[in-house]
């Protein structure tokens, strides 16, 4: 009863014009992004956070959750046709996905994409419903050490899941956690690495460094590569699925939405990590492996699936922990923090409108993204003709407005600059700027539960191994980090990354 009366809450939320209008923006801009390779939901929901100042906290992240699981579905249009993943999530998709539209299947590819996606986020949205209470209550228990262990978990998991070195994601969490301690100490009212700059007193903005890491530096790398796009068809047809393509796929898509749906909750999972595992245990599980890198369907309806529930539930530590178990989801919570709310517990009872209005929002959004996958399908294919040149001075403008209206300073755009060049730096250095947002997101907090902790244990530092929850997550974060400093599982991770 008490499921009936919290979904009816969430459909009372969502179905007003303005929510509804906004929920379809948001996947309609999530597939736009998608589907133009150079883009992509991190840097655009960046973008978009000045714009979620003048709206409702119940709408503002309905729009951007629906660009987030939007972009999932767009970035398989332009990996399947001309084998340029629109999002990092969808690599894996155009090593079959490509291949059978070379063959004349791209239709039964896009609606492979397209029918997998929407059972899988259909799933997960479910999923969703039925964890977010138990979670809700057990984190109620959950005091200030059990919090800091479990973001160290979150920061150490990230650090793991990056691409590329570990000791450079080690560098990006450190980095991400100083800078988020600029400005003033709330507790003390010192002032922190501000170097004598008055505009730095209360901080760096999140938007600031999201803008500029991912928005500008994006730009700036996108600009140095010649473009070249092969386009395999220019209009797709057979949208329409056999008997035998839906006996292929309906397992792979059973397997994906299972595994996504629970990678997506694990700290430092999320889309991503869900296709590559979706991936790898099709392949390995198939009674005719050597098919997969030719045109197998299930490389694209299992991969697809996973990616797409991997999105949806990695909300579910946001929303009821106030841990967001990605960058991406740490973009999400600082929109909250923006609008006055504290992500966590207390969220579904306190703003029950926004827990469950996201939840239903997320059902309607797999609809909307149906009707514009596959009929809207020729416009997407026009789409990828657009120059990337004719785009970017948009984007650039764009950023520059955002940041300004955050506090009308010009010192605001000239660190928006900065950080766009550090952004590229630090890309030309192999350091995924990921790990940074989410130690910049995560440390203040760190720091707030810390000092707590000490004060409620009279400065007794076993208080982190004393208490059971918080033994165990700080022993999992330190298992994390020995087996994957271990030479042979590092060397596998990097093989395993190195198609992103």
């Amino acid at each position: 009863m008490d499921l009936l009366t919290n979904l009816t809450i969430g459909f009372e939320a969502v179905l007003t014009p303005v929510n509804l209008g906004y929920c379809f923006l948001g996947v309609f801009l999530g597939t736009l992004i998608g589907v133009l390779p150079g883009l992509g939901p991190m840097p655009t929901i960046a973008m978009l956070l000045p714009v979620t100042f003048a709206l409702s906290p119940v709408t503002a992240l309905i729009m951007l959750s629906g660009i987030y699981y939007g972009a999932q579905y767009g970035g398989s249009t332009t990996a399947i046709l001309i084998n340029l993943p629109g999002e990092s999530s969808s690599v894996v998709t155009a090593l079959d996905g490509y291949q059978m539209a070379r063959k004349g299947r791209a239709g039964v590819a896009l609606a492979t994409a397209a029918v997998g996606s929407f059972f899988a986020g259909t799933v997960a949205t479910f999923v969703l419903v039925l964890v977010a209470t138990p979670l809700a209550h057990m984190a109620l228990k959950f005091g200030p050490a059990e919090y800091f262990s479990m973001m160290c978990l979150g920061l150490v998991a990230s650090c793991v899941l990056a691409r590329g070195s570990l000791i450079k994601a080690i560098g990006m969490i450190v980095l991400g956690l100083l800078l988020g301690l600029v400005g003033t100490d709330v507790t003390t009212g010192a002032l922190r690495y501000t170097l004598g700059i008055p505009d730095l007193e209360d901080g760096i903005d999140l938007v600031i460094v999201a803008m500029g890491m991912f928005g500008l530096s994006e730009i700036i790398r996108n600009l140095e590569h010649a473009e070249h796009r092969e386009t395999v068809v220019t209009k797709v047809s057979g949208l329409r699925l056999g008997l035998q393509d839906l006996k292929q796929m309906a397992m792979p898509v059973l397997r994906g939405t299972a595994l996504g749906s629970i990678l997506g909750v694990l700290p430092g999972g999320g889309a991503m990590l869900s296709s590559f595992a979706s991936y790898a245990l099709e392949k390995k599980i198939a009674k005719r492996p050597q098919e997969f890198g030719h045109g197998a369907i299930q490389g694209v309806a299992g991969p697809e699936s996973a990616n797409n529930a991997g999105a949806q539930t990695s909300f579910i530590p946001m929303l009821t922990l106030g841990i967001p178990s990605n960058p991406l989801m740490a973009l999400m919570m600082g929109a909250l923090v923006i609008q006055g709310i504290q992500p966590g517990p207390t969220v579904m009872t306190e703003q029950p409108e926004l827990f469950w209005g996201v939840i239903v929002s997320m059902w309607i959004g797999n609809l909307f993204l149906v009707i514009l996958n596959l009929p809207l399908i020729g416009i997407w294919v026009r789409l990828l003709t657009v120059p990337y040149h004719v785009l970017f001075p948009a984007v650039l403008v764009f950023c520059g407005i955002g940041v300004y209206s955050l506090g009308n300073s010009g010192f605001d755009v000239g660190l928006l600059a900065l950080f766009g060049l550090v952004g590229y730096i630090f890309a030309k250095l192999d350091c995924e700027p990921a790990p940074l947002i989410l130690g910049f997101m995560l440390g203040p907090m760190m720091e707030e539960n810390l000092r707590r902790a000490m004060l409620l244990s009279h400065g007794n530092a076993l208080v982190f191994v004393e208490r059971p929850i918080s033994a165990v997550l700080l022993v999992l974060a330190l298992a994390s980090v020995l087996l994957i400093a271990l030479p042979s599982l590092r060397r596998t991770r990097e093989v395993a990354f190195t198609e992103d």
